[in-house]
């Protein structure tokens, strides 16, 4: 049980549509969220953190003075703000655009106009963000659980060690892409219980590394998990055949990924 409910969030929305952000404010009051903040800009946004610290951002991609984009990367570069969770409202559909906010690590992208049951799932994915429960493992103390995680975006891999430090995962070795990571891991392959990559990425892509896994080191046994936003059926369908043990989408939310390790993990 959470010791955070939906209700108790405090949430700064930015949104320069005000009958935008009137709609959104309704949706998030009918969840019984009473503290909201309303603003239509990023630097409006900017000069409300610096004397307030929100549970949660809301706000849209296209904004007068930045994109929200341009403001998640200031906000995750800034020590004192880089924890707070994100959420994105957009109609943006372009894959390109979309994948810079997934690799920045949001809790969720939803889309205008959302269902209120997509945000609740999302506000959910907010309260195990900040309200974290530690995974219970049997065949493992999740304290020395060693995991190797691999992904050339740096606010994504600090976003994949934050959610995994919340579940009591503390040994975290970080790649920046596959050959590192195949670098790392060739070294020493008992010292990691679990291989996390990305799949897009530069000099060898998270496919190649589990083919390097499986069949030039013939490890069949490391569990490995994909966290991808690649949407491309045939080459998912190719990282399935390279032996991956599970693919999870960006932006992911800390349920699943701890349903996902558990399935990996404790799996015979």
């Amino acid at each position: 049980m959470h010791s955070v409910n939906i209700a108790d969030l405090s949430i700064l929305l930015i949104e320069p549509s005000a009958m935008q952000l009137k709609v959104i404010m309704q949706y998030l009051q009918s969840e019984g969220i009473a503290h909201i903040e309303g603003i239509s800009s990023a630097s409006e946004a900017l000069s409300v953190l610096e004397s307030h610290r929100p549970d949660l951002i809301i706000s849209s991609l296209y904004l007068p003075d930045m994109t929200a984009i341009e403001l998640l990367e200031r906000i995750k570069h800034d020590e004192q703000l880089s924890d707070i969770p994100f959420m994105l409202i957009s109609s943006e559909s372009s894959f390109t655009v979309l994948d810079a906010v997934r690799q920045a690590g949001v809790v969720a992208i939803l889309p205008k106009p959302f269902a209120r049951e997509d945000l609740k799932n999302a506000l959910r994915a907010t309260i195990e963000f900040i309200d974290p429960r530690e995974i219970s493992l049997e065949h493992y103390d999740i304290e020395n659980v060693r995991i190797l995680v691999v992904d050339d975006s740096a606010l994504a891999r600090k976003h994949i060690c934050r959610v995994l430090n919340n579940m009591g995962i503390v040994k975290i070795t970080q790649a920046n892409d596959g050959q590192q990571g195949a670098e790392l891991y060739s070294q020493s392959p008992e010292s990691f219980d679990l291989v996390i990559t990305d799949l897009n990425m530069p000099i060898m892509d998270g496919q190649g590394l589990i083919k390097y896994i499986r069949q030039d080191l013939g490890n069949s046994i490391v569990p490995i998990l994909m966290v991808t936003s690649e949407a491309n059926e045939t080459r998912l369908s190719n990282v399935h055949k390279a032996g991956v043990s599970a693919i999870c989408d960006k932006p992911f939310d800390p349920q699943t990924v701890k349903e996902m390790l558990f399935r990996v993990l404790e799996s015979d």
